[in-house]
């Protein structure tokens, strides 16, 4: 009989962190060549997740066992793809990347983070000083199309670019959501796994969950009221509902007044913003917008959120900024039941500035379309043209981890056409996929299962204070890398040349691996954050918690001592201490942003409300999707294609659809094909495509993906359509026209 191991971690496949429980069997002495057979399941005693996974979580075996994964180095040839050892590929990646420098100058060069670096805490702090090291500019990442706005606001808001706010959701009595789906996503950042109970336990205590959004998503059927939206009209919503609470007295900022700016201004910014003005736009009746903030200003408690489909359109930057400020001038900022700020064991805010900006914005624009960076990053909706447009400054050479912009990123086949052009491109990535076919050498590192695992990012979304560590399950081979590695690999030959230098580097890297590796920051981060024995927050609640757990001075190897993690209480008011503003006041009225909303006027002024028979194209989030090389397990991908257009039943009979037949989707800049599905969950006008698939480029090397290849909504996505304040993709609210294929 074979022997069982059991091993607890958290997934990281999304934003979640769910605790998962995987039993390892030895397989049997007769089949020694038979893999180890995981077991994969919640953890009932994850003190977060409470035993919850969903799907995904089980997949995490998929990725280790997947046939389709490199396992080493590989050059592309004419004649294929060719394996290559490590130290030769780290040279001539340095030295083709040395080369590009000399002649063409340093922002020449570019780099491109995909979103699962967030979810790898070694790459998460070891992938800046390997940026660093170029010297460049032309850095991109995920968060452009994802995140930014968010950032933007805390930025200008609370003076760092991770004081982001959170719906403290088991103790809110109302929980207004705007273009999310919390039932699907288990918070985006808000990161609460088990999110259809907690849902369910708002209401069971008597509170209210409303939903606005142009989608009745799996949240809508959770929740006491839907309304429908027109996508990119959630700014003026937004405007209205602050309409309505200054101008019928409903304010109350409570303790957070003494150090709160700009409420005066707020108030003049949405007087000509009534109800009444807004509702035929937003296609919400003006009653309900009134009754919805009298709702929302007289609950008990109440908190506002807003995601990905008001994140990502036009006016994604003040939707946000405006989302906060509504939870703050109704008092449900930094109180429970509000919107609350974490305090994670490794706390970013307090980390030195090289882990953890603050952020930074407009500081340098890019070159083809004058965009600003934040944070150090330029908006990704502009690294095709930085490539394709000749002059000084051009685009020449690539290096991409964890990303597959060519799916994710605006007009992914012109993305393409730019990429082919390179004169060299490198990817850290285990897989040949539509962008990563374009590099000259991959550089695959290990899988999350032969790693250690802390959720640096997402314990500061989570909706309660835990921590936890997960320890690697298996043992990578000797040949493997994990990214850190690499990072540290190639900064070090960046930096040192000559026989002196190599011997430099050489001696560096080992030093770096040995005594400073990322478990060693980790244990630094936990000492010197809010639990550890030099944490700065001696008065906080976090003192107590601690005290009482009998886990004075938290430190790595206690941590590692509670495999089901531990548990650092609810979330707790911390302003104004936390604070990184200089004044340590809130800056409610930040002048860039109320500036910005002379751009809503105008747009909504002078546009046309005729729709000359398109319709709006919005995204959808999937419960077996998150990352585009997830479709690359079998398991995920069982049942009903997935890749297909949701289209109300008025706009099919419109256009003489039937369901199940493949329908043409054109905009301005390319069309796709895709089966449809007749249904009034969606709102009349307004059709959804899931992103993440496209899988037919030629050289793609994910055998089961190229089998459900579906088609990337990107491909029909403008990159010249953005929030023109701050250069975010504008994903929702494209304009396209659907037709029967012939």
């Amino acid at each position: 009989m074979s022997n069982a191991e059991v091993h607890y971690r958290a997934c990281n496949l999304c934003e979640a962190i769910c605790g998962i429980e995987i039993t390892l069997r030895d397989p049997l002495p007769s089949n020694e060549k038979t893999q180890p057979h995981l077991d994969i399941r919640g953890d009932k005693d994850d003190v977060f997740s409470r035993g919850y996974i969903c799907p995904k979580a089980v997949a995490l075996q998929d990725l280790h066992y997947d046939k389709d994964r490199l396992r080493h180095p590989v050059r592309r040839t004419p004649h294929g793809w060719q394996r290559i050892g490590w130290d030769e590929a780290f040279d001539e990646v340095a030295q083709n990347l040395k080369r590009i420098h000399a002649v063409h100058g340093r922002n020449s060069i570019a780099t491109y983070l995909g979103n699962p670096t967030v979810h790898n805490y070694g790459a998460l702090l070891f992938a800046p000083g390997f940026i660093r090291s170029l010297h460049t500019r032309n850095r991109f990442s995920a968060t452009s199309v994802d995140q930014l706005a968010h950032h933007l606001a805390g930025y200008l808001m609370f003076g760092h670019q991770l004081l982001l706010p959170v719906p403290d959701l088991d103790r809110t009595n109302f929980f207004l959501i705007l273009g999310a789906n919390p039932a699907v996503s288990n918070g985006s950042m808000m990161t609460a796994p088990g999110m259809s109970r907690r849902l369910q336990e708002i209401r069971r205590r008597g509170g209210k969950v409303i939903l606005i959004d142009p989608r009745f998503t799996e949240t809508a059927r959770l929740a006491d009221r839907h309304l429908f939206i027109k996508p990119g009209t959630d700014v003026l919503l937004l405007l209205a509902l602050l309409h309505v609470v200054f101008d019928e007295g409903l304010t109350r900022l409570g303790p957070l007044a003494p150090f709160t700016k700009g409420v005066e201004t707020i108030g003049s910014l949405v007087a000509e913003f009534a109800p009444d003005k807004v509702a035929s736009i937003t296609g919400i009746d003006s009653d309900q917008i009134r009754v919805l903030a009298r709702e929302f200003a007289s609950a008990q408690s109440a908190v506002c959120y807003g995601r990905i489909g008001v994140s990502t359109q036009e006016f994604g930057g003040v939707c946000q900024w405006l989302i906060t400020v509504l939870n703050i001038v109704t008092g449900n900022l930094d109180r429970p039941g509000g919107a609350m700020f974490t305090l994670p064991a490794f706390d970013p805010i307090t980390a030195p500035e090289s882990l953890a900006p603050r952020g930074s914005f407009a500081r340098w624009h890019s070159r083809v379309r004058g965009l600003p960076e934040f944070a150090g990053e330029l908006p990704v909706v502009t690294l095709a043209e930085e490539i394709l447009t000749e002059g000084a400054g051009q685009i020449k050479a690539l290096v991409t981890s964890a990303g597959n912009p060519v799916l994710s990123t605006p007009n992914g086949r012109e993305l393409d056409r730019a990429l082919a052009g390179l004169e060299f491109m490198v990817s850290i990535d285990p897989y040949i996929n539509e962008t990563t076919r374009h590099a000259h050498i991959i550089l695959p590192p290990s899988t999350s299962l032969e790693r250690s695992h802390y959720d640096i990012a997402f314990h500061i979304l989570a909706v309660r204070n835990t921590t936890k560590f997960s320890p690697a399950l298996f043992q990578p081979d000797a040949e493997a890398r994990h990214d850190w590695e690499i990072f540290v690999e190639l900064q070090t030959r960046l930096e040192h040349e000559g026989q002196f230098g190599n011997l430099v580097g050489r001696a560096k890297r080992k030093f770096v691996k040995r005594f400073f590796g990322p478990e060693r920051i980790l244990d630094l981060g936990l000492r010197f954050g809010s639990y550890g024995a030099f944490g700065k927050w001696h008065g906080h609640p976090a003192r107590e918690i601690t005290r009482k757990m009998r886990v004075p001075h938290l430190t790595l190897r206690k941590l590692k001592a509670a495999p089901h993690g531990i548990d650092l209480g609810p979330l707790s008011s911390c302003l104004p201490g936390r604070l990184r503003t200089a004044d340590k006041h809130i800056e409610l009225a930040p002048e860039v942003l109320v500036q910005d909303v002379e751009r809503v006027k105008a747009k909504f002024d002078n546009s046309s409300l005729s729709s000359n028979g398109h319709l709006l194209l919005i995204g959808r989030r999937q419960l077996r999707s998150n990352n585009s090389w997830m479709h690359n397990s079998e398991r995920l991908l069982r049942g009903k294609p997935q890749c297909t257009i949701l289209m109300h039943p008025t706009d099919a009979a419109r256009r003489d659809l039937k369901a199940g037949q493949t329908v043409s989707v054109r905009s301005n800049v390319g069309s796709v094909v895709v089966p449809i599905e007749i249904t009034d969950e969606m709102m009349p006008g307004v059709v959804s495509i899931p992103h993440g698939w496209g899988h037919d480029r030629l050289g793609v090397q994910l055998d089961v993906a190229q089998q459900h290849a579906g088609e990337s909504i990107n491909d029909v996505m403008d990159n010249q359509k953005i929030d023109a304040l701050c250069g975010t993709a504008a994903f929702n609210g494209t304009w396209v026209v659907v037709d029967a294929t012939s």
